[in-house]
């Protein structure tokens, strides 16, 4: 069964977004506006998808598509955030208003399913149920070759009634490895560590040997029964287990890319060399342009809004982001004030930039990061 779902405060807080002009509103409305690869024929997180949903242990899932707009409540309070997590931070989360965020994990289609009335006839009648979600997530993240703050997540979950299945930590491995076989193929070598998550207990990671390095490929849980019980499911009655990793970890891991960028690239010679599997090799390796800004701020400043701003301002032409140096100097900067040294590697991924193009782009890095940070530029 495909489960679309429909929400009129979503729209009604786009319309609302809209009609904004300030930096940030901006940017939101840029990064809903990019096409979800998940959903991208053609594509290799697509065929990621494909692949997982086609796989025998998740044979008569659902799927459903949810919010990108959602509330708070629904995000965090549900799933036992603590009121401490970092994940409630403006500095870690797109913040639409006070209760409302861009998605950060698509987790929350198990509060959507829930509330499904053929789901819930279907639980009524004792039946398991099984759904996976997927599609755009949204959180701020520093800027290199292998983070972006736009990328994609599927989720996963089953229900089952306790008086017919007691799951148990095989079945998290059993789920982890279905995922892992459809898209790795079934000679996979795998290991399994303990982990934490804030909605699952006991949980798992799974780790793959690749040429001789293990590498995490992602986690399980069975879901906590107060999370049940905040979902309307009696815990008593039900448990379940879930995942729900990122895609772009597993393409990259298959294809050997060395830059997250080139999963959104438009250069035929790139798109067709994204083949699940097949390991990618450089169409030229064009040269990094290196520029470093140094600025004065206040001390509220926030490393993640910032690296927001470069994504605007320097686009595809930036790859990495590094921080030199950081400290504080009453005297010489004022008090509440620090010093800030970022590296910016500029290298586009499908031409050669001349020290002129990037001269522009850095000179309105510089403007933008006086005008919007309140920083004083140091030039030395």
């Amino acid at each position: 069964m495909q489960i679309k779902i429909e929400s009129p405060e979503e729209k009604v807080l786009i319309q609302a977004l809209e009609k904004r002009t300030d930096a940030e509103a901006i940017r939101i409305k840029r990064y809903l506006s990019m096409p979800d690869l998940s959903h991208t024929p053609g594509n290799p997180l697509n065929e990621i998808v494909e692949r997982v949903l086609a796989a025998p242990e998740f044979k008569g899932f659902d799927t459903i598509d949810v919010p990108e707009i959602v509330s708070t409540k629904i995000t965090f309070d549900l799933f036992d955030f603590p009121q401490d997590h970092p994940a409630r931070s403006k500095s870690d989360t797109y913040y639409i208003d006070d209760e409302h965020i861009l998605r950060t994990h698509t987790t929350i289609m198990w509060y959507y399913y829930l509330n499904d009335p053929q789901v819930k006839e279907r639980m009524a009648k004792g039946e398991p149920v099984g759904c996976f979600s997927y599609g755009k997530v949204y959180r701020k993240d520093e800027l290199d070759k292998k983070h972006t703050n736009v990328f994609h997540q599927i989720d996963g979950w089953y229900l089952a009634p306790k008086d017919k299945q007691i799951l148990t930590v095989t079945d998290l491995q059993n789920a982890l490895l279905g995922f892992g076989r459809a898209v790795f193929g079934a000679d996979i070598k795998t290991r399994f560590n303990k982990d934490t998550f804030p909605y699952t207990d006991p949980s798992i990671e799974m780790e793959m040997d690749k040429d001789g390095q293990w590498i995490e490929t992602g986690g399980a849980g069975v879901v906590k029964g107060s999370v049940l019980e905040k979902l309307g499911v009696d815990s008593t009655k039900w448990n379940g287990w879930a995942f729900g990793p990122g895609l772009e970890r597993f393409a990259m891991i298959s294809m050997e890319l060395p830059d997250i960028r080139l999963l959104w690239s438009e250069d035929e010679r790139v798109k067709k060399q994204l083949v699940l599997g097949n390991k990618f090799k450089e169409v030229s390796k064009f040269p990094p342009v290196v520029r470093d800004i140094s600025f004065v701020v206040p001390n509220t400043f926030i490393p993640n809004d910032y690296f927001d701003l470069i994504r605007e301002v320097g686009g595809d032409m930036v790859e990495n982001v590094e921080l030199l140096d950081k400290y504080e100097n009453a005297e010489k900067f004022g008090a509440d004030k620090l010093s800030y040294t970022y590296r910016v590697t500029y290298r586009h991924l499908e031409k050669t930039l001349t020290s002129e193009e990037v001269n522009i782009v850095h000179a309105k890095l510089e403007e933008r990061t006086e005008k919007e940070f309140d920083a004083q530029i140091r030039r030395v």
